[in-house]
């Protein structure tokens, strides 16, 4: 998701904003506005669709603000915002910026109005440029802003900073929206946030990395945390937890009034694969392999056929299931609605801002086993106006919300498509006046009136004087415990729970609670006091409820105690083999200590383990008693083979000296499923079994017959190194010369000793054959690849037409047009083959390579097309279908719409979802603005002075897959590899559209507007 700054616009818009009413009307109205009347904030609302019962007006826009990247609310109902006006400014190079620096304002209504009718400014500086996350409380003001998370002080009370300090530093991605994000005050007083993929590692003041209370380092290195994590710590950034990790870009963390954490997050673009996660405690959230941090798309045992479970490794051992999928998106703030002024669909709920489909709506929880289940209720929608791009949404203290819309035509790759505007929207049934209820926090009383408020900075205000006040506030937090409100009963606990001397005594009552989510806040509030956790586990460990058991078995992480093993024990003897949830917090318990907590479950058993649930719990285990378990699950003829595969990839996560022995005794067997089985365990054992067991050469001598012509078969080759399969390999070079298939034949054929099969074609009298082997070649683009073909073209001996074809082949990659760039310079590729060459590098990414394709065939430079304005490009009808066959024609070499095309650069099947018209026309004309995360192009230098370049698919300890433009994978070692640099450019030409009319391009964009 991205940020974009605005410009100034008059206020006085504003002052018939409420007459835009009705959306069938409004739509109607919409319609007959002009583009620039659209973008008025004077008809702000004429684009929005609001659900019925519910009113949205224009709280404040442009002057008083632009760019709005996120917001929070204090107790006096002023809205709090962070400004990216200088956003990626070194991307977007002709955007003006502000030399101040970019600001922290402060929106109030001063008159009652519910419009704000001040902006002040908190503070400016280029060291928060485009800041991702805000929070107040008291005094202080935290700012995140990767590198660092600062923290602001207002001394004097003149709504001025006059004090900065650093919480954090370190954390990577600069401006990045990957990075650090938003914090929010938990029930327990502490600190809560997170950080996407990008934010990599956490420091503290003096740059030291932090170590977390296990020991780990907070460093997304894979030891033992990955990718996007999230946090807890104390109020001054103390005492760092990791909480959970492994996602993508998890964009903010909502925490409840019981200690339950919700997120969402994003997928990598254009997979649909979006998700809504409720974060279990030191869960793995599976956006790579947790062993080895490989990417999704590395093929694998058991992989799932639909990409969002592919997406996020949901059928490994380990993976946390995801709550909800919500399609394609951008997701960003999100907040747990603990009010009750809009409707009760939405009371106690998460309320969620997303960006690509231009929407705020609810994700309603329904409990299901010791997890969850969720559906969408729609709020707030940007039907007409796609302009809407919320970045945030907060809970203000009357009870209504607050939305912040940054309002671009554009969404993802850091660019910025508008430069002028801003808005904070508020949303209340209809009718209802902005109201600001009045506490007296210096009284006990008061401070637990104010507890209850829906509004964060309210109850983290409220929380600090009570427990500033502590025995004096336990009258009033013993009144609020004894109440109806269940979710008050847990904010009173969380206070009451750290009293010095009794605050046991409240736990104790807790965990006899007929409510269990007091059970389950009351478990969670005994682990954070100095105690043993033991007896408080014993009380719950045959709780009825199965989401307070999953709390115990997250409560014995780490847990060393002679008695934990029994506890876990009786815990695991009660699942119910189909409850993901319950499994994975069995999972978390046993964490570091599965041999025996695994002993101690198999002694409760017995011979009784073998049933859906004790196979479910062998799967899980990472003991080295769950090997022949697996073995025995796999070799069991009543088990369907295709639910084999989940045991078989389980096999990944051990590394117990049984495995191997294990394995080769599945090769003996004589199912009817036999070959499947064989392959599958084939390529979970070591390639050195090859050489000390006749029945693993037996076994892969079987499976490579029966794979032949997959990429199993491939896989076998490549993993045993076999250097006796070099026909079948050249069989599938010529079968598939343009498809993945073909040029992986085609590497390893190289790769173990296959040159000579490979000439003898280039040497032959077949002409097609020879054209094949060609082609594959040019596609493979490794340096052997090369060599054989600038050996071929450069020999006067062979035919000229397929010299031209050889020639053609080298300038299909990076690495071959560079060689043939080389040549061309040299003087040493003969005139005859200069068309040849002009047309292997007429399409090259780079500029000066496609200008020395016109030099070779005695072209000039060539006029730049001149395109009118992209606001009257806009304003043109398109064909639909002549735009389709002009997106097969140019773009479906890259990209995909509905499973169709080539899997390079993102998906575009809902595009016109995510994109209005101008931005589709920005993303066109100017791909350098727009690069998708995860998407940008690298050159990789190989020790053996080569390049290649695209995109890094997959990235482990020791390998990188880059993923070339056509889709085609090539994997290098590490070793081979001497540097790589990311490219500042797209890897989509900028100069797409030429050679199209003006109408072709209308024409593209209008059928790309309909892909949704």
């Amino acid at each position: 998701m991205n940020f974009w700054n605005r410009g100034l616009r008059s206020w006085i818009f504003l002052i018939t904003v409420l007459l835009v009413v009705g959306s069938c009307s409004g739509q109607q109205e919409y319609e007959q506005l002009s583009d620039q009347e659209k973008r008025s904030a004077e008809h702000a609302l004429a684009g929005l669709e609001t659900r019925e019962g519910l009113e949205t007006t224009l709280f404040a826009a442009e002057d008083m603000l632009v760019n709005p990247t996120n917001m929070d609310i204090d107790g006096r109902g002023r809205v709090w915002v962070t400004e990216g006006y200088n956003y990626r400014s070194s991307l977007n190079p002709d955007n003006p910026t502000r030399p101040e620096g970019d600001r922290i304002v402060i929106l109030e209504d001063t008159n009652g109005d519910s419009r704000a009718d001040t902006s002040k400014v908190f503070y400016q500086g280029n060291d928060i440029n485009a800041a991702l996350g805000i929070m107040v409380l008291d005094d202080r003001v935290i700012v995140s802003r990767s590198p660092h998370v600062f923290v602001f002080y207002d001394t004097d009370g003149d709504d001025r900073a006059d004090k900065k300090e650093i919480m954090f530093s370190g954390i990577e991605g600069e401006q990045h929206d990957h990075g650090m994000h938003a914090f929010v005050f938990g029930p327990d007083g502490k600190l809560y946030f997170n950080f996407g993929n990008e934010g990599k590692v956490l420091k503290d003041p003096e740059g030291d990395v932090i170590t977390d209370e296990f020991g780990n380092q907070v460093r997304a290195d894979g030891n033992p945390y990955w990718q996007g994590m999230v946090f807890r710590s104390d109020r001054d950034g103390s005492n760092v937890e990791v909480l959970a990790h492994n996602f993508r870009n998890n964009y903010e963390v909502a925490v409840d009034s019981y200690g339950t954490l919700w997120q969402s997050d994003n997928d990598d673009d254009g997979n649909k694969g979006v998700r809504i996660n409720y974060v279990m405690e030191y869960g793995n959230y599976g956006y790579t392999d947790e062993l080895t941090g490989a990417g999704w798309r590395t093929r694998r045992t058991g992989m799932a056929e639909d990409i969002p479970t592919r997406h996020w490794y949901q059928n490994d051992p380990g993976s946390i299931p995801n709550l909800l999928q919500t399609g394609a998106g951008s997701p960003t703030g999100i907040v747990v609605y603990e009010g009750g002024l809009l409707p009760e669909v939405f009371h106690n709920e998460m309320i969620h801002a997303d960006a690509g489909p231009n929407v705020i709506r609810s994700y309603p929880v329904e409990k299901e086993g010791a997890g969850y289940s969720a559906s969408i209720e729609n709020i707030l929608k940007g039907n007409n106006d796609q302009w809407f791009r919320p970045s945030d949404v907060t809970v203000a203290p009357d009870g209504s919300i607050f939305v912040a819309d940054w309002y671009d035509p554009g969404v993802g790759g850091h660019q910025m498509g508008d430069q002028q505007r801003g808005r904070i929207f508020r949303i209340a049934p209809e009718g209802s006046n902005y109201e600001v209820p009045d506490f007296d926090l210096s009284t006990p009383q008061g401070a637990v009136e104010a507890l209850k408020n829906p509004n964060m900075n309210l109850r983290a205000r409220a929380w600090l004087q009570l427990h500033e006040l502590g025995k004096k506030a336990e009258p009033a937090l013993v009144d609020l415990w004894e109440s109806e409100n269940d979710r008050y009963r847990a904010r009173a606990l969380w206070l009451l729970s750290k009293l010095e001397g009794n605050g046991v005594d409240y736990i104790e009552q807790a965990l006899a609670d007929t409510n269990p989510d007091i059970r389950i806040t009351g478990l969670r509030a005994a682990r954070q006091l100095d105690i043993d956790i033991i007896p408080y586990i014993e009380k719950l460990v045959e709780d009825p409820a199965p989401e307070v058991r999953r709390e115990a078995a997250i409560a014995l992480h780490r847990n060393s105690s002679p008695q934990a093993a029994e506890l876990w024990a009786q815990l695991a003897l009660q699942h119910n083999g189909s409850d993901r949830w319950y499994l994975e917090a069995l999972g978390i318990g046993a964490y570091g200590q599965w041999d025996r907590f695994f002993e101690a479950w198999l002694e409760e058993v017995g011979s009784e383990w073998n049933t859906p649930a004790g196979r479910d719990i062998v799967w899980r285990s990472r003991a080295d008693a769950a090997v022949p378990k697996l073995a025995q699950i796999i070799q069991d003829s009543s088990i369907d083979v295709e639910e084999k595969s989940r045991y078989f990839r389980a096999f990944h996560f051990h590394d117990s000296s049984d495995k191997e022995e294990e394995l080769i005794g599945v090769l003996e067997g004589y199912l009817p499923e036999q070959e499947q089985l064989n392959l599958m365990a084939l390529k979970e054992l070591d390639p050195s079994a090859l050489e000390r067991s006749s029945v693993v050469q037996r076994a892969l001598n079987e499976a490579l017959a029966s794979a032949k012509g997959t990429h199993e078969y491939l896989d076998l080759v490549e993993k045993f190194e076999l250097q006796n399969q070099n026909d079948e390999l050249l069989s599938l070079m010529q079968s598939y010369p343009d498809s993945s298939l073909g040029i992986r034949a085609s590497q390893l054929s190289l790769d173990v000793g296959g040159r000579e099969f490979i000439q003898r074609v280039l040497d032959g009298n077949e002409e097609e054959e020879k054209k094949k082997v060609i082609t594959v070649l040019g596609n493979t683009s490794t340096p052997q690849s090369i060599e054989m073909l600038e050996f071929y073209f450069l020999d006067e001996n062979n035919e000229l037409e397929m010299r031209r074809e050889a020639v053609k082949a080298v300038g299909a990659s990076w690495g071959g047009e560079q060689r043939l760039v080389e040549l061309v310079n040299g003087g040493i590729i003969p005139e005859s083959l200069h068309e040849a060459a002009a047309e292997g590098l007429a399409d090259s990414w780079r500029g000066d390579i496609r200008q020395l394709a016109k030099k070779l065939r005695g072209e000039g430079q060539g006029e730049e097309i001149d395109l009118p304005p992209v606001s009257d490009l806009v304003s043109r009808e398109g064909n639909q279908e002549r735009g389709k066959e002009i997106f097969e024609q140019s773009c479906q070499i890259c990209h995909q719409v509905n499973g169709q095309g080539t899997e390079f650069g993102p998906a575009l099947s809902e595009i016109g979802d995510k994109l209005p018209k101008e931005g589709l026309y920005d993303a066109i004309l100017k791909p350098n603005n727009g690069i998708s995360f995860g998407y940008e192009g690298y050159i990789l230098s190989l020790e053996d002075g080569t390049e290649v370049a695209g995109i890094i698919q997959s990235e482990t300890e020791t390998e990188i897959v880059l993923l070339t433009p056509g889709g085609y994978t090539t994997t290098y070692a590490k070793s081979e590899i001497s540097s790589r640099e990311q490219m500042g450019q797209s890897l989509m030409p900028e100069n797409l559209h030429v050679g199209m009319s003006q109408q072709e391009l209308v024409d593209l964009v209008e059928y790309l507007s309909t892909l949704k």
